[in-house]
């Protein structure tokens, strides 16, 4: 199952219960310190060690909307 939380609070230590692996994702306007507090939470809810995987980098890139490029 996946679980959407704003902060370390929403999780609910019984989603983790038997789990033996737990993945976090974040997108990209996510502050970096409430995804640490996430991570922390895990750990200290599972007594397990957090391990960071490498992404794939991603270079999608999108072009200004005309009626900005009309802007310039």
């Amino acid at each position: 199952p996946a679980y959407l939380v704003d902060n370390a609070a929403g999780i609910d230590p019984a989603w983790i219960e038997g789990k033996r692996r737990i993945g976090v994702t974040a997108g990209a306007s996510a502050p970096e310190v409430l995804v640490e507090e996430v991570i922390a939470r895990l750990e200290a809810l599972s007594g397990g060690a957090v391990r960071n995987l490498d992404g794939v980098p991603e270079k999608v890139t999108f072009p200004l909307p005309k009626e900005l490029q009309d802007a310039r």
